[in-house]
């Protein structure tokens, strides 16, 4: 076998699923099709739940100085702004956006700081990571047929130098919406199929025909400019495009923006421009014997908020220990099987949020009715707005991780301090934050694959059994009941030794 794990796709989702499998002992390869990055512009940022997830592995830094290069006009942007209709409480945070109308979040709400970045720089940034960690990603290398039977996948690829097979014991795609490993496992991609056409570009145009920033609905669709200077997303209701493929010209997107915005807009340069749609699929599994999808290999929508990057991190973060603990021989079982139960939730939550928005998008008098009660009843109900807040954000997440008798068990554990460093390697992690708690007895059987930390004393906690991908899996306001933990020890890492 030439590898425990083959990822087929080295975007952003890939390369962070790579670095998770490495870290945690297991032999990965990446495969990726295109010799080149794709330039074609992508999401524009990160948001807080990536944040720390990345920052927990040691990114923080390197993140906030790539971002730093890109931020310029952001803050500015979401400081000034305020759509029309949209909340405008004062002194709230943004959380997001809702089909344009902005969500001006309650300060109650936790909302963990984003990050302006370019899809493509944090591209860079996780390839440099895996790098350094020693993971070899294989360009021009495109997956063309695959095998399977109980014990390993046979992957066929084509290169400059001919075809070759690799066997590996697990397969996971990450090769994007039109993912080829998809579709040569066979699994099944039900959804919608798509209304509209959307262009996002970054571009440069005449000042002397303005163009309004913000999120503008107008009679033939909607656009927003910004956050950045030259930054456009505009939607027609006129039906999917002819040839979605077709480089996107810019006499195209002029023609397109004049009839949407109503102006004589005129486009001087197009540094970027790319075509989406609102078609919205979701794989029925994440899993298929040794074959798995990640990322838009496993769910497909609209890009509104950027949601499809943040959710497939997500994706990699909850596999990668999961599928670690198979290939190491100490998963209990079931454990690969939460990875679709659990993820499949998510996804679901962000496919139905993303065709709710394109209802209010729709430019059709009942559409524009709802949008308009939509928008006072943002502007009147703090509740609603927070929890649409918290789910564009992925902050409302809480997985089935049994009896619930903590307000925390299932939830992402909020920035403490000395997590970071107790969370560097994505390993499980006991953390003691009370003198009394004595668990370290209680973990002993468990050492080899749970690190024993002990963290500063928080009101309401006092011990946590963290889960690799931040998320826990039990936790105790008192004496710790030694028995719960040790439940919990077993069902997700498995028998001690």
């Amino acid at each position: 076998m030439d590898d425990d794990v083959v990822v087929a796709g080295a975007g952003p989702v890939g390369l962070l699923l790579a670095a998770e499998l490495s870290l945690a002992g297991v032999s990965v390869t990446v495969l990726e099709r295109l010799t080149e990055q794709n330039q074609a512009l992508k999401a524009g940022g990160i948001n807080g739940r990536s944040n720390q997830l990345l920052a927990r592995r040691g990114l923080g830094a390197r993140i906030a100085a790539e971002a730093a290069k890109y931020g310029d006009g952001f803050a500015a942007f979401t400081r000034e702004r305020t759509a029309p209709g949209a909340n405008s409480r004062p002194r709230a945070r943004l959380g997001g956006h809702f089909a344009g109308l902005l969500l001006n979040t309650e300060s109650a709400l936790e909302v963990p700081p984003a990050t302006a970045l370019p899809q493509q720089a944090l591209e860079r940034l996780l390839g440099a990571w895996v790098a350094e960690l020693g993971v070899p990603v294989l360009t021009g290398h495109e997956v063309t047929g695959l095998s399977q039977n109980t014990d390993e996948v046979t992957v066929r690829v084509r290169t400059s130098e001919g075809t070759k097979a690799i066997r590996c014991a697990y397969l996971v795609g990450c090769d994007g919406g039109r993912s080829t490993v998809r579709k040569l496992a066979g699994f099944p991609f039900p959804g919608t199929d798509p209304l509209t056409t959307g262009y996002q570009a970054a571009l440069t145009l005449d000042p002397a025909v303005p163009l309004p920033t913000g999120w503008h609905a107008t009679d033939r669709g909607l656009y927003a400019y910004g956050p950045k200077p030259g930054r456009i997303l505009a939607v027609e209701f006129t039906g999917p495009p002819a040839d979605r493929d077709a480089p996107v010209t810019q006499a195209e997107l002029q023609e397109a923006l004049r009839r949407i915005s109503d102006t004589d807009v005129i486009v001087t340069e197009v540094e970027s421009a790319a075509r989406f749609t609102d078609n919205t699929r979701q794989a029925a599994t994440y899993q298929r014997g040794r074959v798995l999808l990640a990322g838009d290999a496993a769910h497909v929508h609209p890009p509104f908020g950027g949601q499809g990057l943040n959710i497939g991190l997500q994706d990699a973060a909850n596999l990668g220990w999961k599928l670690a603990a198979t290939v190491r021989g100490w998963a209990p079982s079931g454990l690969l099987d939460s990875y679709t139960t659990e993820r499949h939730a998510v996804a679901g939550q962000v496919l139905e949020n993303t065709r709710a928005q394109i209802a209010l998008m729709r430019p059709d008098p009942h559409s524009r009715a709802m949008r308009a009660l939509f928008a006072q009843l943002l502007e009147a109900d703090v509740t609603l707005t927070d929890l649409l807040g918290a789910r564009l954000q992925g902050l409302d997440v809480r997985y089935d991780a049994g009896p619930r008798t903590h307000p925390l068990t299932g939830r992402y554990l909020p920035d403490l301090p000395g997590l970071a460093d107790a969370m560097r390697l994505p390993r499980p992690v006991l953390a003691e934050l009370s003198d009394s708690a004595g668990l370290g007895a209680v973990v002993e059987g468990w050492s080899d694959r749970v690190d024993l930390r002990r963290l500063p004393a928080v009101p309401g906690v006092t011990a946590l059994l963290l889960r690799p991908d931040g998320y826990v899996a039990w936790a105790a306001d008192g004496a710790p009941d030694v028995a719960s933990l040790h439940e919990a020890l077993t069902t997700w890492f498995g028998e001690p030794r």
